[in-house]
């Protein structure tokens, strides 16, 4: 019995920070989705560019809320604290995405 308690306190030990890896994945999706729709809100004329923000926030919300749970928990199983400070820290899009990039594509 002892071991199988000694092998849960182990295996609780090799994740990662969920409320940490919380905080990164909805920062790095925020950045994310919001570099994609300035683009789109950059091309229009400025009269529908409000409109279409306000649209484009409603549906943030719900992505956000319908990803974050597979992003905190793909984050928790990789226990990558470097990583996770990275996509806390970023400012940018860019930046974040850096955090996640393969070694190869850095």
């Amino acid at each position: 019995m002892r071991y199988l308690v000694v092998g849960f306190l182990l295996l609780a030990a090799c994740k990662g920070d969920r409320n940490k890896c919380e905080q990164a994945c909805r920062n790095f999706g925020t950045l994310v989705y919001w570099k994609k729709i300035d683009v789109e809100l950059a091309a229009m004329p400025e009269a529908e560019r409000d409109a279409h923000r306000r649209k484009r926030l409603g549906e943030f919300s719900s992505l956000l809320e319908n990803g974050v749970d597979h992003c905190i928990n793909q984050c928790t199983s990789a226990n990558n604290d470097e990583q996770v400070d990275c996509m806390i820290n970023a400012k940018t899009a860019d930046v974040a995405e850096k955090c996640v990039a393969d070694d190869d594509d850095k």
